[in-house]
């Protein structure tokens, strides 16, 4: 391993295929063994979302060479088995190097005689989606990070259906990319040369109003917008990042009149110099936006993380004039159950309506489709999988999809992007504040009341990391240990199943009979617990983790957190094995 770290590092100080900067960064650190180690022991896993990693010199790094040698297996796949002439679209958000990775991602397209359609700015990741699907491209890129700290970026790859790539588009993909070994084998041309041929277009104003018109069509009470706009007291921060025009567009567009954003996080910031995490799963990160909303006597906050496809929000609690934080599966169940409600209710709902979620996001969802009479599809962990449903209705002509949502602060409601999309998501929302106000409830009243009627779910999630060379190798002892020995009893709750989705088998443990999960084989255990509680284990696919995310019912609030604290414990205690 050694050895691999210092031929490597010899041959970026040394051949001319790398430029002067690049040099002086690694000539700056030559002398830190441990960061010349991680910088080198390996190149940077292509994984099935892409690219993620610490932005810097170096084969375990984000970078333009990274950047274009991951591009020229993309162009490769692309050759080989798409349809090259339809082009790929790529986006960018605020983080650093953002622009440059997306013009290096277009030019080594280019060059490949693949037409690139580059954002002329910032882009977010449900703009991506639609931009993609609206040029009928082969393919998308967004660079990107999402929520992780600003020392990362990303490079997320879309297929022509507007998700990101699932089986077998990601394999094939990272089978390509692995095969480019040399840089010098990676395609480049000049910019002027690439617009000459008509292999680089940029794009704009074109696409975001196209995209708006493609929200405004998911809206089911405007005249309780217009009567409301002015009631309605709305703070929102987009963490420096890309959701800031599409957002404030959207809602003035919509007719709200009283919409605040958080004058220190307005301008993109690659450092988000405000943010220790632009997270909005993270409470310390809406420190600036609950401030700006006591000033104001906000009904609601609102945050989105820098790519745009992620939402936080806290709500007033009327009672207490507190405002309450609400998780993802809390914001969109409260998003969802208007949207079926309300669609019910004025006979717009399709015919064989569809919600999808993922197998790691609140059971309330289904109890919630249930009552809605919706069809109710559960996919692997990740948005890609409901994209890829999505996709699935309608080249089956079988169920329309209204709503689709996971845990991580993410959902869609319409079928316009095939990927979180933040914007819609604030739309709605802003729309149910209004309904709600208008008959005397706040979001906090109406969450509850929709615990009153379902159940009172709780859902949380535990992370080990494991950062380093054999990081990777613990986070599989781990898994396997589990795999192994699978538990039998977690503090109160008996395991009635172990869903093995690596093998593909559904264990029952009262009788011993196995069954089938239906899904595509990945590295996820689920355990399904006694009173309709589960937790399930996952090592993350863009970050040094290994992921536990369990789920509650409680008969009320302080049972469910009661219930959720003596699980996480349990979870933590198997994890010590």
């Amino acid at each position: 391993m050694l050895a691999r770290v210092e031929e490597q590092l010899q041959y970026w100080l040394t051949d001319p295929y790398f430029d002067d900067e690049t040099k002086q960064e690694l000539l700056a650190v030559r002398n830190d063994a441990k960061e010349i180690e991680d910088r080198f022991y390996k190149d940077l896993a292509f994984g099935t979302g892409g690219l993620r990693g610490v932005i810097g010199a170096g084969t375990n790094r984000m970078n333009i060479y990274t950047v274009r040698k991951a591009t020229q297996g993309l162009a490769n796949y692309i050759n080989k088995n798409g349809d090259a002439s339809r082009g790929v679209a790529i986006s960018y958000d605020s983080r650093r190097m953002s622009a440059e990775f997306a013009k290096e991602t277009a030019l080594c397209l280019a060059a490949n005689g693949i037409k690139a359609y580059l954002s002329d700015t910032l882009r977010s990741v449900p703009q991506e989606s639609f931009a993609l699907r609206y040029f009928g491209c082969q393919a998308g890129v967004e660079i990107t990070a999402s929520h992780n700290p600003p020392e990362y970026n990303g490079y997320k790859v879309y297929w022509e259906d507007g998700a990101q790539v699932t089986p077998p588009y990601d394999t094939g993909i990272i089978a390509e990319v692995n095969a480019v070994t040399e840089y010098q084998d990676v395609k480049t041309i000049s910019e002027e040369l690439a617009k000459e041929k008509g292999l680089l277009v940029y794009f704009g104003q074109k696409i975001d109003d196209a995209y708006m018109e493609a929200l405004k069509q998911q809206i089911i009470h405007p005249d309780v917008i217009r009567e409301m706009a002015d009631e309605i007291r709305i703070v929102y921060t987009p963490f420096h990042g890309a959701g800031l025009v599409p957002v404030t567009r959207v809602l003035k567009e919509l007719g709200f009149k009283q919409v605040f954003v958080v004058p220190e996080q307005e301008e993109p910031d690659g450092n988000f110099t405000t943010l220790e995490y632009p997270n909005p799963e993270d409470p310390k990160a809406f420190t600036l936006a609950l401030k700006l909303a006591r000033e104001k006597d906000a009904d609601i906050v609102l945050a989105t993380d820098p790519d745009a496809d992620r939402l936080g929000i806290y709500a007033k609690d009327a009672a207490t004039g507190e405002y309450i934080g609400f998780t993802g599966n809390m914001s969109g169940m409260l998003i969802g159950e208007y949207i079926l409600r309300e669609r019910t209710k004025m006979g717009i709902m399709p015919e064989k309506p569809a919600l999808v979620t993922t197998i790691v996001t609140t059971n309330l969802a289904a109890a919630v489709a249930a009552k809605y009479g919706l069809h109710y599809v559960e996919c692997l962990t990740g948005f890609k999988y409901i994209g890829e449903q999505i996709h699935r209705f309608e080249l089956e002509n079988s169920w329309n999809y209204v709503f689709g949502l996971e845990e991580s602060y993410g959902c869609l409601p319409g079928t316009h992007a095939r990927d979180k999309d933040a914007p819609a998501a604030v739309m709605m929302l802003c729309e149910a504040a209004a309904f709600y106000k208008k008959h005397g409830l706040t979001l906090w009243d109406q969450m509850l009341k929709i615990y009153e009627e379902y159940g009172y779910y709780r859902e949380s999630q535990y992370s080990v990391t494991m950062k380093g060379m054999d990081g990777a190798e613990k986070i599989s002892a781990v898994m396997d240990a589990i795999r192994r020995d699978p538990p039998k009893k977690l503090a109160d709750w008996d395991v009635l199943s172990v869903r093995d989705y690596l093998t593909g088998k559904v264990l029952h443990l009262a009788d011993g009979t196995e069954g089938e999960t239906g899904l595509p084989k990945s590295n996820v255990l689920y355990f399904e617990l006694s009173d309709d509680a589960w937790c399930c284990a996952r090592p993350s696919g863009t970050e040094p983790k290994i992921k536990f995310y369990m789920g509650v019912r409680g008969s009320g609030l302080q049972d469910a957190e009661k219930k959720n604290e003596a699980l996480t414990a349990a979870i933590r205690e198997l994890v010590q094995l």
